[in-house]
């Protein structure tokens, strides 16, 4: 079986050394909002019984975020790119 959403979501979050108060905040680049206690019970393991399965739009969301946080805002349509070498 491959990865699901939930180790996908923990991987990123390892490697990006992210708290819970971090990946809030990231959610809230795209007006996604999220408490600690649904993170929590995302990281748990299946067999817990309070695990929540990481849905899709839950990850994408984050992803988005993730960008927006590592990249900065996408600059609006039709804007120049202003190349610095000259």
């Amino acid at each position: 079986m491959g990865l699901t959403n939930n180790d996908i979501f923990k991987k990123l979050r390892v490697a990006h050394k992210l708290r819970d108060t971090d990946i809030i905040k990231i959610c809230e680049l795209v007006d996604f909002k999220v408490s600690k206690s649904e993170l929590g019970a995302i990281f748990r393991s299946e067999d817990h019984e309070k695990y929540m399965e990481c849905g899709d739009q839950f990850l994408r969301n984050f992803l988005n975020g993730l960008i927006i946080h590592l990249r900065g805002p996408m600059p609006p349509k039709g804007a120049k790119h202003l190349d610095k070498k000259k």
